[in-house]
């Protein structure tokens, strides 16, 4: 009765159509709703303004009542709300489809049905809640049939999830790669396909033997594979030390892996020319010094994958350190009871444990690299990689949709790849160490050659961060670094000026506008961002359904599509009806949540991976159901990877710019397009202000997420690591 009654809500109450002021306008509520013509429910778009198509879906909405008070059990009331559900959801679809703007939108039905006159906008809100209903029928059939052994909330979540991922992932990215068969004409030619899929530029290898550039899909596989080691290995670093280790400085070194995520990815590639170009600081000292001429190093391979390993490192971290801590310590001390080193104890114990956490982080750099766009193209020089040819096929002079969506394709098959390969990894070996019992013990401490290695690696980069944002800041309060280096503050006042007018403060900076847009797009996108990660985590990992592996799949999908293909594809498939958002803030909120939900999901992996399933099992035995079960047992043991998934999702969104860069309007226009703007223009210092404040802002903003997150209790008795036994002291022990 609750879904009927939102159906209806929507059919007889709501606007069925998106009214003019957008999505989100509530100009509805004064305009007549529910029966003048721009604002009619469903209902009344049927009887009184000659949209007849829409009565049936009253129709669907009333046949579930026919099998109210019928119980649960009985086979009649599942398949009844399965059948209408799905009818009903499918027509709600379809006929959102068959008539656009223009009419009809299949060229195949003017012949068979006529011309039409008949128009249609994009679904409102009436649409939406009816779609909803009819969704949720369908799942509480399956449930009623016994699917999921019957539990409510998980069948609906399944449901929610693949539906959202249809409609915002796989939907826009078939709107794009269907291009890849299509000419310039829009005509379907598959040997055009083959030949742009074989091209040299893509799969070239002469640079095996001479002096020429590899293509394109080499050079893009080769520094994903770097740059996924790298940030791994550095990621577990500094993991090791913030957990395993006396460090004094745990939290600053917490801060300095943090800033490179918070940064706006082309300040970081500046940032590394101004440092190790050819009249860089550092390339200059040593000449200066040692006579050490300057290159172009940076330009190229080398300089992207220090860049990327810069930037990608913290997303490793984040994903790392709750793995590292979660790990028991009671397991490595039984390891030194048993005699074992403290080397043996962290190779054959800790670190196996840790390979839940090692995989996803080297997926999830190994993705990021492949859909990196702002380093390649500051740092690139002759190396060409897939995410900056994408770009330019699309915006270039070439204009050539097809090519970009091959080229897409390439991409999503060396992430499959990376993702099929990531299981075989870890097998089907268990890797649980959080369960209903207490641990005894402190954590072990690391090793001191495992030390002296982490120490030697992490402390070095920490330092190397620190001089590189030290540049990064002194960039905004000189007049041109490098060229004119006069103390000035003209760069904030002119970005984020407050002047005093006739009715109080004015906010005239030219940034305040991008500013303000940009903390409210991230605000809403990060927690839902993370809601429906880490609910399709728990999904992944406790629930056992048909077509899961796929599912799982679909969720990293639109991870690993460049920003820039995401963007075109949103403008593709919202520009027009059924869905009909572009241009308004919420195709930026969509665009942020399913493109950063895969760290989140990955992050909520590899926290799972560690709890054993007994604690949710207690929870039902004692008569809580799902809903309970993830409230309040398995969300508090989450606390690091929610902290991952919203810190991730509000930087990101903050920082974003290949996606961004299509779909910003000018009501909703974004911070970095608006640095980007300001780098084309010539103006240095504004956008490295501009990028100064936007670093303090999610600075606070993630000190603000870690005290309202909290830290994951877990419960052990107080004790000391454990020292390591000797030959004499094994046998008193």
């Amino acid at each position: 009765m609750l879904w009927i009654a939102v159906g209806f809500g929507g059919y007889l109450l709501l606007p069925w159509y998106v009214a003019d002021g957008g999505f989100w306008s509530l100009e509805w509520l004064f305009g007549g709703a529910p029966l003048t013509a721009d604002y009619a429910s469903g209902l009344f778009q049927g009887l009184l303004h000659d949209r007849p198509w829409l009565l049936p879906v009253g129709v669907l909405l009333v046949a579930p009542i026919a099998v109210v008070g019928r119980p649960k059990a009985d086979p009649v009331f599942g398949a009844a709300l399965i059948t209408i559900g799905a009818a009903g959801l499918a027509y709600v679809v379809g006929q959102g489809f068959t008539i656009g703007i223009s009419g009809w939108e299949f060229p195949l039905l003017e012949p068979l049905l006529g011309p039409t006159d008949l128009r249609q906008d994009g679904m409102g809100y009436g649409a939406l809640l009816a779609a909803a209903a009819f969704l949720f029928m369908v799942t509480l059939g399956f449930a009623a049939r016994g699917a999921i052994k019957g539990d409510v909330f998980v069948v609906g979540s399944i449901g929610l999830i693949m539906a959202l991922v249809a409609v915002f992932v796989f939907f826009p990215v078939f709107r794009i790669l269907i291009s890849a068969v299509q000419d310039n004409d829009g005509s379907y030619s598959f040997n055009l396909f083959l030949s742009k899929l074989f091209d040299d530029k893509i799969w070239g290898v002469a640079c095996l033997t001479a002096n020429l550039r590899c293509g394109v899909a080499w050079n893009s596989l080769l520094l994903a594979i770097l740059t996924g080691i790298s940030s791994t290995l550095l990621g577990l670093a500094f993991a090791l030390i913030a957990t395993r280790t006396n460090f004094r400085a745990k939290r600053l070194l917490r801060v300095l892996t943090m800033l490179p995520i918070i940064t706006p990815p082309f300040v970081i590639g500046l940032a590394v020319i101004l440092l190790f170009g050819r009249a860089g600081l550092v390339s200059q000292s040593l000449w200066d010094l040692f006579g050490i001429a300057p290159t172009r190093w940076v330009f190229g391979l080398p300089g992207i994958w220090f860049a990327q390993t810069l930037a990608f490192t913290p997303i490793a971290f984040l994903v790392l350190i709750g793995i590292v801590e979660g790990v028991s310590p009671a397991m490595e001390e039984a390891s030194q009871t048993l005699r074992a080193t403290s080397w043996q104890t962290f190779s054959t114990v800790s670190l196996p444990l840790m390979r839940p956490g090692l995989a996803n982080a080297f997926l999830l750099g190994f993705i990021e690299s492949l859909a990196d766009f702002g380093n390649p193209l500051v740092l690139g020089g002759n190396f060409d990689v897939l995410s900056t040819e994408i770009f330019f096929a699309i915006v270039g002079a070439q204009n050539d949709q097809g090519r970009a969506a091959v080229l897409a394709i390439v991409l999503l098959a060396f992430t499959l790849s990376a993702f099929i390969a990531q299981r075989l990894w870890l097998g089907r070996k268990s890797y649980v160490t959080v369960t209903g019992k207490a641990d005894s013990g402190m954590p072990v401490m690391i090793p001191a050659r495992v030390k002296a290695i982490v120490f030697g690696t992490a402390l070095p980069w920490a330092a190397l961060t620190v001089v590189v944002y030290i540049i990064i800041l002194f960039g905004g309060f000189v007049e041109l670094l490098g060229r004119n280096n006069t103390f000035t503050l003209r760069h904030y006042i002119d970005t984020f000026g407050i002047t005093r007018g006739d009715f109080g403060l004015v906010f005239s900076g030219l940034a305040w506008n991008s500013f303000f847009t940009t903390i409210s797009i991230a605000a809403i996108a990060a927690p839902l961002t993370a809601s429906i990660g880490l609910l399709t985590a728990y999904i992944l990992v406790r629930q056992r359904f048909v077509g899961r592996n796929a599912f799982e799949f679909g969720t990293m999908l639109s991870f690993a599509i460049p920003g820039t293909v995401i963007g075109v594809s949103y403008i593709l498939a919202f520009n027009v009806p059924p869905i009909e958002i572009t241009g308004t803030g919420v195709i930026l909120v969509l665009s942020f949540m399913f493109r950063n939900m895969p760290v989140g999901v990955r992050a909520g992996i590899a926290s799972m991976s560690q709890l054993d399933a007994s604690l949710d099992e207690a929870s039902l035995t004692l008569g809580a159901n799902s809903f309970t079960t993830v409230r309040k047992v398995i969300l508090p043991l989450l606390r690091p990877a929610i902290l991952a998934a919203l810190v991730f999702s509000f930087v990101r969104a903050m920082t974003a710019i290949s996606a961004v860069i299509f779909l910003v309007s000018a009501n909703y226009d974004m911070a970095t397009s608006f640095i980007i703007g300001r780098v084309e223009n010539g103006d240095f210092g504004q956008a490295i202000a501009y990028s100064s404040v936007l670093i303090l802002v999610m600075m606070v903003a993630i000190l603000l997420l870690q005290l309202l997150v909290g830290e994951r209790r877990l419960r052990r008795r107080a004790g000391t690591a454990a020292p390591v036994p000797t030959a004499s002291t094994g046998l008193a022990a």
